[in-house]
């Protein structure tokens, strides 16, 4: 899922890459974070949960097993497995930070009406 859709199912990715935006496609993203993470796993002990990841002689970049886009589209539709618990934390900062934002507005108020009755210097 790392890296967005795939390139055949990527809506914006050509229009990005024709516009320099984005110089690597998703898949191409994608291979080589693969490629760089896992060693880096191996060496420290971790196992990749991907039963079809090997290494590839031939093409000197690692295979891997395909990616479940059901459940990539899921989670951007808001159906993830966290997304509640994110949604409450999103809301509770919110709700936490109301304080904060009525003081802004006060101060600039306050500021505003300072500047509005302050007297116009003669020329």
């Amino acid at each position: 899922m790392m890296f967005g859709p795939s390139d055949e199912a990527s809506v914006h990715s050509a229009q990005s890459m024709a516009w320099k935006i984005k110089i690597l496609s998703n898949d191409e993203l994608r291979q080589r974070f693969v490629d760089q993470t896992v060693p880096q796993a191996e060496f420290i002990g971790l196992k990749v949960p991907d039963p079809d990841l090997k290494w590839n002689e031939e093409r000197q970049a690692h295979d891997f097993g395909e990616i479940d886009w059901d459940e990539f589209f899921q989670v951007l539709a808001g159906n993830g497995p966290c997304n509640r618990e994110r949604m409450a934390a999103r809301t509770k900062a919110w709700e936490d930070g109301a304080w904060f934002r009525e003081a802004l507005t006060a101060h600039a108020d306050k500021a505003a009406k300072r500047k509005a009755t302050r007297p116009i210097a003669a020329e």
